[in-house]
């Protein structure tokens, strides 16, 4: 089932941490057991940010295995040993539950190579890198998740966000969303349907030299959009690629630190509702979540099939 939600104000900042999170609470019945994040904030814009894990949250439901926080510990040491070796300088760091990060960091070489040796740190995974991205899920409603991570505070022009009922993977935080538009930085996806031709498109990827972090399908648009783009499409001309490559029904959001874009299958079975004015661009997965941030008369309409759109801030 899941719930999808997204909004970009064109033009200025807002408090998009506690706007999401409303829209995301009023998606709640579609997916209980995990939320996450993608806040575009007012950064600085001069230094990378880069949220990771290094294990999972256990909670109700979960099924992973507990672990003694002095593992936590041993394993963020490890990464710091590994940003060195890199050649990163740590700015500031964070740490936001025993199991995450927030760094803010100098590097100016190749993220993919980047990436591919911090998490070569047994059950490290990079949930994020970007200027502007603040990329958070967690296990718990929007609620309990805005609260852990203290993203009340956020300011920024644009977000998206994912309820999500577990169906096609475990319900953990790898298999949460959004997913990361690894190597790229400031991209990521959310998306609400299925996918059924996963495993190929997945094996060609890897072949390619490409990463997956979890097994839900879903990871598979962030990867495919990566691969485009790093083959020089535009985000665009990947999205419209994406409704021939990509087999099922799917709705998803995409976010670049300076754009938000939506595409949805030519069958158009899952649902839209997407509401549009000169400053503000809100869409759901249902009209609920529009109007828990814009509670007077409005004007709404469902997106064709096969469409994609992109806005600017």
């Amino acid at each position: 089932m899941c719930g999808i939600a997204g909004l970009i104000h064109r033009g200025k900042s807002s408090n998009v941490g506690n706007e999401l999170q409303a829209m995301l609470q009023a998606l709640k019945h579609r997916g209980p057991d995990s939320t996450g994040y993608a806040l575009y904030a007012d950064n600085d814009g001069e230094n990378f940010i880069m949220r990771f894990k290094v294990g999972e949250n256990v909670g109700e439901g979960s099924s992973s295995i507990n672990e003694d926080e002095s593992v936590y510990d041993k394993r963020k040491e490890l990464v710091d040993d590994m940003l060195k070796n890199l050649g990163a300088k740590v700015l500031k760091e964070e740490k936001l539950t025993p199991y995450s990060y927030r760094y803010e960091m100098k590097y100016d070489d190749d993220l993919m190579d980047f990436s591919k040796k911090i998490e070569s740190i047994e059950s490290v995974e990079i949930l994020s890198i970007g200027k502007s991205l603040e990329l958070i899920k967690d296990l718990g409603d929007a609620k309990v998740v805005l609260d852990r991570y203290d993203l009340g505070k956020v300011t920024g022009t644009h977000a998206i966000g994912h309820a999500r009922m577990a169906t096609e993977s475990g319900v953990d935080i790898k298999s949460a969303h959004p997913f990361w538009g690894y190597p790229f930085s400031d991209v990521s996806v959310v998306h609400n349907g299925q996918l059924t031709n996963y495993w190929n498109n997945r094996r060609v990827l890897e072949n390619k030299g490409m990463r997956f972090m979890s097994e839900c399908d879903s990871e598979l648009i962030a990867v495919y959009l990566a691969e485009k783009m790093r083959n020089g499409a535009t985000l665009e001309e990947g999205m419209k690629d994406s409704l021939s490559g990509l087999d099922g029904v799917f709705t998803y959001f995409v976010a670049t630190k300076d754009s938000l874009g939506m595409a949805k299958d030519t069958m158009a079975a899952k649902p839209l509702v997407l509401y549009e004015s000169d400053d503000l661009v809100a869409m759901g997965s249902e009209e609920i979540a529009i109007r828990s941030i814009l509670p007077h008369e409005i004007d709404t309409y469902d997106p064709f099939d096969g469409e994609v759109k992109v806005w600017q801030i």
